[in-house]
C-alpha cells in the first residue's frame, strides 16, 4: 500500500515529479508585462500633465489678452469708425456712378465720332459735292483750273507745286499740245498761245 512506503522517500519522488519551470516562466511574463503596462502608464500619465500645463499656460494667456481687449475697448471711438466707414463707402459708390455715367457719355461720344469718320471717309479728300463746290466758289486757283478744264487745257504741277506743263486738247482737229510753261514768259503770253493752239 502506499502509506506502507517510507515518507521521506515519498516526498522526495513527489519533490522530483514536480516541474515548476513552467509556472516561473509564465510568472516571469506577467511581471514583464505588468513592468511594460506600469512604464506606458506613467508616460501617458506625464504626457497627459505636460498637455494640461500647455493648455493652462495657453489658457492664462487668453485670458490675459482678453482683458487687455476688454479694458482698451471704446464704444465710442468704435462707432465712429463705422461712421467714417459708411461716409467712404457712400463716397465711393457715388464715384463709381458718376465715372459709369461719363464712360457712357465717352462711348456715346466715341459712337458718334466714328460714324463722322465714316462719313468723312465715303466722302474722300474732297469731301461731298456740296463742299466741293463750296470751296472751288472761295478759291480762285480753283475757279481758274475748272476754267481751263472746261475749255480743255490741264495743267500739271511739279514737286515744289508750280504749274510748269499744260496739254492742251483741240477738239477741232482731235489732238493734243504739250506745252511747258517757263515762267519767264508772262501770263498773257501762254493765254494768247493757249487760245491760238485750240482755235488753229
Amino acid at each position: 500500500m502506499l502509506l506502507d512506503e517510507d515518507p521521506s522517500t515519498l516526498i522526495r519522488a513527489t519533490i522530483s515529479n514536480f516541474n515548476i519551470a513552467p509556472d516561473k516562466a509564465a510568472l516571469s511574463r506577467v511581471n514583464d508585462s505588468l513592468s511594460t503596462l506600469q512604464q506606458s502608464r506613467e508616460l501617458r500619465i506625464r504626457d497627459a500633465e505636460n498637455a494640461l500645463r500647455k493648455l493652462s499656460r495657453h489658457l492664462a494667456t487668453l485670458s490675459s489678452q482678453h482683458r487687455e481687449v476688454l479694458s482698451g475697448h471704446d464704444s465710442g471711438r468704435h462707432t465712429s469708425e463705422i461712421v467714417q466707414l459708411d461716409t467712404k463707402k457712400f463716397r465711393i459708390a457715388k464715384q463709381a456712378s458718376e465715372l459709369e455715367a461719363e464712360s457712357e457719355r465717352l462711348e456715346a461720344e466715341l459712337d458718334r465720332l466714328k460714324m463722322r469718320l465714316s462719313y468723312l471717309e465715303a466722302q474722300g479728300v474732297e469731301g461731298d459735292e456740296n463742299t466741293r463746290q463750296a470751296r472751288e466758289v472761295d478759291d480762285p486757283t480753283i475757279l481758274r483750273l475748272w476754267l481751263y478744264r472746261s475749255l480743255g487745257i490741264a495743267l500739271e504741277q511739279d514737286e515744289a507745286g508750280n504749274y510748269n506743263k499744260a496739254t492742251i486738247a483741240n477738239t477741232k482737229k482731235g489732238d493734243v499740245h504739250v506745252v511747258n510753261i517757263d515762267p519767264k514768259f508772262s501770263k498773257w503770253f501762254y493765254a494768247d498761245y493757249f487760245w491760238q493752239s485750240m482755235q488753229s
